[in-house]
């Protein structure tokens, strides 16, 4: 049964944004710095403070100087968007305290273009679908009724007027909105186990321990538009029955904790969170949990443990945590990314939401894309879209023009796609296919000088060292395995090191306690199918064909080429390159550490590497 004091509340509030909406926009001028923890590192703190002293002298009142969360163009940072009445907004680039002279003076005060400040390569943004980064870098994160205007919460008052738990799951599941964290499990199948639970006390969890390397999409969100999530979370507790949740964040995100403090805060005294949400009977309220950094936590049971305030360990399942969860109750976990995606599914409707995705993966997915790319940042697209049109459309191709190897997806858990397979669909399905996974979403680039057994190392390397240690398939193996890419990489490993890395990963696959211990064999099997022909060069030849594996590496004198210039012999660090002045110098192969000094200063090109 609709409950029309819901919408009557809610309509109060949009009415209160609307008013504060009119007035912001009866400036003539609006000024946007992307203001995040990228931006911030990049100089956009500077950036403000530069324009508030250029609006202070100049002396108007017309100019709205705002702050805004992370563009997602971090290659591009600081990001400056200047909007005007009669005129079409223009983004610019790298903006420091010059640039910010050059624009007030231009194009705030003359009304023309620093064409050399524009915004370049705009298609990272044009070509982009964006549904959970709908208000990043349109909205001020810190301003509540600048969401509201934007039709925030009016998703969870539709949801609460309609008064009916079981059609919000219903819509959900009539999606496809499968889990971003990682797991890709069905959003609404998962809350529908939770709300058929005969436990009355439930829990709702928001994942946001983003632990890969690499990886900010949780960051970015909650730092850039962190109502969403809670508006997510909302309806997520409305629809299994939960009066309490938990937002577990890494504690090395101050930026993001302080705006979803604030953002709590904002929401209980808006009558948005808290007892009698919008005046309609719904109850729920959120905390927040700080993590301190274990990989292992971004695992559910783990988490679970850590917010009760044990030791981050998963746990066998079943029982899944839908069912017996936090203190024993049925609790439901999702990342920040799912949440955020939520209302728009009940703005814009489940079919719409399905449409943009695959037949089996609803909506966009957001990638963190890193690397040898030319433009790195965040970027969300439909699911199904190939690894060609994100790296080469969006991403804007390789850096320096070199030849791509391979893609890297899903973090330290997730495989290495080969160049060949970059027509390859982005969505949980086509990727297992390719023995990797979509992870939380970290996508890293690789060129032609990269190598893939350093690549796997690397990896694996990060896995061990975050394993929780309590289950011996993931403590050993991961050890085991750390060692032999190891020796490999030092000229010491056989052909049989290879089978053996294929056995010990395919047996951390089944054997593993959680999850996480599952997947970490991902780099290296994943390297060994695609790339075997670089672990044999390792093996047989003691040779990297990328010359990144320094103990493989042969640095040479080329007699043709010396001219005795002795500028090698001044730079090498352990005195092994012997020559007197204009003879033909010798490096000591038993003394040599494979630094490369003596490559790097020869003016001559008599130094050989190989």
């Amino acid at each position: 049964m609709p409950n029309s004091a819901v919408m009557a509340a809610y309509r109060a509030l949009a009415d209160r944004a609307g008013e504060a909406r009119a007035a912001m926009d009866g400036r003539r001028v609006h000024i946007h710095v992307g203001s995040a923890t990228c931006e911030n590192a990049a100089g956009a703190a500077d950036v403000l403070d530069e324009f508030r002293k250029h609006i202070a002298a100049s002396g108007r009142t017309d100019i709205l100087l705002r702050r805004t969360g992370c563009t997602g163009l971090c290659s591009r940072e600081p990001i400056v968007s200047i909007h005007a009445p009669d005129r079409a907004p223009v983004m610019y680039e790298r903006v420091d305290r010059d640039r910010v002279h050059a624009i007030f003076t231009q194009t705030i005060q003359d009304g023309s273009v620093v064409d050399e400040a524009v915004l370049g390569h705009e298609e990272f943004v044009a070509r982009q679908t964006r549904v959970a980064l709908r208000n990043s870098g349109v909205i001020d994160p810190e301003d509540i009724l600048e969401y509201v205007a934007n039709d925030g919460y009016r998703a969870l008052a539709t949801v609460l007027d309609k008064a009916d738990p079981e059609w919000a799951i219903e819509q959900v599941a009539a999606s496809k909105l499968r889990g971003r964290g990682g797991g890709g499990f069905p959003t609404g199948q998962k809350w529908a186990f939770a709300a058929r639970s005969p436990q009355t006390t439930r829990y709702l969890i928001c994942n946001a321990d983003e632990g890969d390397p690499g990886a900010f999409m949780d960051r970015s969100m909650l730092e850039g538009d962190p109502h969403s999530v809670l508006e997510g979370m909302a309806i997520g507790a409305f629809a299994i029955g939960a009066r309490r949740g938990f937002v577990y964040i890494r504690a090395e995100y101050p930026m993001a904790i302080a705006r979803l403090e604030q953002a709590i805060a904002a929401a209980r005294e808006h009558g948005l969170l808290g007892e009698n949400i919008l005046g309609g009977g719904f109850s729920f309220d959120i905390e927040l949990r700080l993590g301190a950094g274990a990989f292992v936590c971004g695992e559910e049971t783990a988490l679970i443990r850590s917010v009760e305030g044990m030791r981050g360990q998963p746990r066998p399942r079943p029982p899944y945590p839908a069912s017996s969860g936090l203190w024993g109750q049925p609790t439901i976990i999702n990342n920040v990314e799912t949440f955020a995606n939520v209302p728009p599914i009940f703005l814009r409707g489940p079919a719409w939401f399905a449409s943009l995705g695959t037949a089996s993966s609803g909506g966009t997915k957001v990638f963190a894309l890193a690397g040898k790319v030319q433009h790195t940042g965040l970027v969300e697209v439909p699911m199904g879209t190939t690894l060609r049109e994100i790296v080469f459309e969006i991403g804007g191709g390789v850096a320096d023009g070199k030849q791509l190897k391979a893609v890297q997806t899903g973090g330290p858990a997730g495989g290495c796609i080969p160049a060949s397979k970059l027509d390859c669909p982005v969505d949980f399905d086509s990727l297992s296919a390719l023995g990797t996974i979509m992870g939380s979403g970290g996508m890293i680039v690789m060129d032609q000088d990269d190598c893939m057994v350093d690549i796997a190392k690397f990896f694996l390397a990060f896995s061990q060292d975050e394993s929780c240690g309590k289950c011996t398939p993931c403590r050993e193996g991961t050890k085991r395995m750390l060692e032999i890419v190891d020796r490999i990489t030092h000229g010491h490993g056989t052909l049989a090191d290879i089978d053996k890395l294929e056995r010990l990963g395919t047996l951390l696959q089944k054997a593993s306690l959680c999850g996480l211990g599952r997947a970490c064999p991902n780099p290296v099997l994943s390297t060994i199918q695609f790339f075997r022909d670089e672990y044999l060069a390792h093996v047989n030849e003691k040779r990297c064909p990328a010359r990144k594996c320094k103990q493989l590496i042969l640095y040479t004198v080329l007699p043709d080429q010396c001219v005795g210039c002795t500028a090698c012999a001044r730079a090498c660090p352990v005195t092994c390159i012997a020559g007197a002045p204009k003879k033909v110098h010798e490096i000591d192969q038993a003394r040599c550490i494979k630094c490369g000094k003596c490559y790097q200063v020869c003016r001559f090109n008599a130094i050989g590497r190989q």
